[in-house]
């Protein structure tokens, strides 16, 4: 453990950034699911647009990279158009 006061306070931050970035990505990871095992088309584009900015927002603060963020959301846009 820490000794330091700062290396203290900076462990207690780094412990809630990354159960906050762990409850984000879980979510993100959830809504791709659901938006994946979607039927209908039309929900689905609606859905679309609220997980890609989630995605966004994972890249924007560093959870996912931007590359891999853009993978995301390329597969996603191709599998909704796909539906019928």
């Amino acid at each position: 453990m820490a000794n330091h006061a700062a290396t203290k306070k900076d462990s207690r931050q780094a412990q809630k950034r990354r159960e906050k970035n762990r409850y984000y990505a879980k979510t993100t990871r959830n809504a791709i699911r659901d938006l994946k095992a979607e039927p209908a088309k039309d929900v689905a584009v609606k859905d679309l647009s609220n997980v890609i900015s989630m995605i966004d927002k994972l890249a924007k603060t560093g959870v996912v990279h931007k590359n891999k963020a853009a993978n995301l959301k390329s597969k996603l846009a191709k599998q909704v158009n796909k539906k019928a």
